[in-house]
């Protein structure tokens, strides 16, 4: 009788939890059940349920398994199978040739976080330095939040967030974690049954988390900051306010007392949609008590106030002094805490800083030409893109289909599954999943480094993203030390550099914990500014920019914590505000070829209110067309009251040919950047809604 081996790995996906797993390996090609490690600490044995069916993705029969050369129009899905040197040389080529007529800067090597693993993930940037190719700005995801969480503590790092089950109220403000990040419930969930803790959720609908929730409170898209300001003024109004705290650790603790006097529930009520008695009630809820724990996710990321409105939200810990206690203060994301050196995987001692940085989100702007976001350089005429879809993710779709659609565009693609854009391609290379290369993860959402290792053999002809680009760099001529190195030596160089042990160290073990000391977590010993206090009134302009990316687009950002109203609000000729958030059974564009995916999350709908509905004569199934100067797109309705009327809200970035008319949601969403660093602003498009 055969015993199937339990292995150690880790979730690869763009998820705050990158959790910590067992995998069933029940030969050398063929994984089985995959569970969460009850022994590491955050996981606590708890995963999505679509990460436990890995099987079904990772042997699913439509993976890609040999390269692929285009034979029709491009987008057209004709191809025929070439061998690896071909495909290989092919790249190659038209690299030299994009150089040799325009520079090197016309090749954009593009990627994001289909993997999170800092070896077959960021191993893309040494090719780019060694070869002086353009390098590529990180704004799709993270920047605003991180910025306004920065510029209130100095430091992107927060308390321990298993914290979260010793605290009395735990508040899960702009993540919808039943869906995304389902072990911030494991703790939340612990706090509710072991002390009696209440959990409030804050959302713009009504979503698994607020059902499950003590508390839902459902504000309109974009009012996060009022709702902040309010709870603020109720606590000094009430003498929730800690001053002894505020007089040691804040800025300007009277300033901001002053100008919140104006913002009170009745102000906030008129702006999110809340009544004054749901405010008062969740003020008065966090205010007494101080073991509040404040969980804020990355919907702050999606609005172009949402910098703003993580800092207000975050600055609720300060005037309450949550900060002092286990089980108080807030969270977002512990990057700050790895420090790890990445010399080597990316190629940092080769940067050279005059090459341009172009702008991942405005993708579709930059392909088709517009000199703005060029810096005046060439144009885009050769790209290599792995661990992203584009042309299902980035805004603007009109936009990217069109500059994908150029003639003189070569583009490689390096996936797992025929997505979107690799319909697009010119070249199709087959990829490995996280079950069958070598990689290590950090998580943002805790603080362990965690290492996965190959656990199968790749099907077919599939290889490792570092191959790739190890395989490229030989044929372009990249000279640097980090190509002659398995992704091994790379993980073990990195934590050694870093000083953070060896691979065999972690190995062992299967992960490191990093969480600071409590009072350095919890800025006991003051916030990481000069001073050591917390900014109220940041300097906006001296925030170093996430990613290192560049300065603007400026705008005048309220000086201390309020509403700032600068969202895509309802026009007459566009009545509604449409939010396009997560669906629980894909994360971004992976599991949406899933069977079991698919099925669950049925087709793509749009939840409506039911009076909104009524007035335009749509019912529950009716197919609607939601538009704006964007764009068009077609999908059908989904009766929903739980929801603000005014409000449209869709689930998961299905692939475009789940859509009546094969144009995806992202049609609809804007690639103005969002301030002060660029992003996109994904829930915060204003559309006109029709039946039919």
């Amino acid at each position: 009788m055969n015993t199937v081996a339990v292995r150690r790995s880790v979730c690869p996906h763009d998820c705050p939890s990158t959790c910590a797993l067992e995998v069933e390996v029940l030969d050398e090609r063929t994984i089985g059940r995959v569970r969460g490690a009850a022994d590491n600490a955050y996981t606590a044995g708890v995963i999505c349920a679509k990460v436990a069916r890995y099987a079904e993705r990772n042997h699913h029969p439509d993976r890609l398994m040999t390269p692929l050369a285009r034979t029709g129009p491009k987008g057209s899905g004709q191809f025929r199978e070439i061998g690896w040197d071909e495909a290989l040389d092919r790249i190659a080529d038209a690299f030299k040739e994009a150089a040799a007529r325009h520079g090197p800067q016309a090749v954009w090597p593009y990627y994001y976080a289909g993997t999170m693993g800092q070896v077959q993930r960021d191993g893309i940037n040494r090719l780019r330095h060694a070869l002086g190719y353009s390098r590529m700005f990180d704004t799709i995801c993270t920047n605003t939040a991180w910025t306004g969480w920065i510029a209130g503590t100095g430091r992107l790092a927060g308390p321990d967030p298993r914290e979260m089950a010793k605290a009395d109220v735990v508040v899960i403000w702009g993540t919808n974690a039943v869906s995304t990040q389902v072990n911030v419930m494991t703790h939340a969930i612990r706090a509710r049954k072991t002390r009696g803790a209440k959990i409030v959720a804050v959302d713009v609908y009504r979503t698994e988390t607020v059902k499950q929730a003590d508390v839902g409170v459902i504000l309109r898209p974009g009012t996060d900051a009022a709702l902040a300001c309010a709870i603020m003024h109720v606590a000094f109004r009430d003498g929730y306010a800690d001053r002894d705290y505020l007089a040691r650790f804040a800025d300007c603790p009277e300033e901001l007392e002053a100008h919140l006097a104006t913002r009170d529930p009745a102000w906030a009520a008129a702006i999110t949609g809340l009544s004054v008695e749901e405010i008062e009630a969740v003020a008065a809820l966090i205010g007494r008590n101080r073991r509040t724990f404040l969980r804020l996710g990355y919907g702050f990321t999606r609005g172009r106030n949402g910098t703003v409105g993580m800092h207000a939200a975050q600055s609720i810990a300060t005037v309450l002094g949550l900060w002092q206690y286990e089980g108080g203060g807030a969270f977002h994301n512990n990057g700050a805490i790895y420090g790890l050196n990445k010399t080597m995987i990316e190629g940092l001692d080769i940067v050279d800083p005059a090459t341009r940085q172009l702008d991942q989100s405005r993708i579709g702007a930059i392909l088709e030409g517009d000199p703005d976001v060029l810096f005046g350089g060439p144009p885009v005429t050769a790209m290599l893109i792995q661990n992203t879809n584009p042309m299902t993710v980035c805004p603007e779709q009109t936009r990217v289909r069109r500059g994908f659609a150029r003639e003189d565009l070569f583009v490689a693609i390096h996936e797992q599954f025929m997505t979107d854009t690799a319909r697009m391609a010119d070249i199709v290379l087959p990829a490995t999943t996280f079950v069958e290369h070598d990689d290590v993860y950090r998580g943002g959402g805790h603080q362990y480094i965690l290492y996965g290792p190959k656990l199968v053999e790749a099907p077919g002809q599939c290889r490792t993203n570092h191959e790739v680009i190890v395989a490229l760099a030989e044929r372009l001529g990249a000279e640097h030390p980090g190509f002659a190195m398995s992704p091994r030596e790379h993980i073990d160089w990195m934590l050694k550099a870093s000083r953070r042990g060896s691979l065999a160290e972690l190995e062992a073990v299967g992960w490191s914990e990093w969480q600071p000391p409590f009072e350095e977590a919890h800025y006991l010993n003051g916030f990481a500014y000069p001073d050591g206090k917390f900014r109220f009134k940041p300097d906006w302009t001296a925030i170093a920019a996430p990613n290192n990316g560049p300065m603007g687009p400026w705008s005048a950002l309220p000086s201390l914590p309020d509403y700032w109203p600068v969202t895509e609000e309802a026009t007459a000729d566009a009545p509604f505000r449409l939010v396009t958030a997560p669906a629980r059974s894909f994360l971004n564009t992976s599991f949406n070829e899933t069977p079991s995916s698919v099925a669950k999350e049925g087709r793509p709908t749009v939840k409506i209110h039911p009076d909104d509905a009524a007035a335009r004569g749509i019912a529950e199934g009716d197919l609607v067309r939601l538009f704006n100067a964007r764009g068009s797109v077609r999908l059908h309705a989904e009766i929903f009251a739980g929801l603000k009327r005014g409000v449209l809200v869709t689930e998961g970035l299905w692939p475009n040919t789940a859509f009546v008319d094969g144009a995806g949601i992202n049609t609809l969403t804007a690639a103005d950047p969002v301030a002060p660093y660029g992003g996109v602003a994904f829930h915060d498009s204003r559309v006109s809604l029709e039946k039919g």
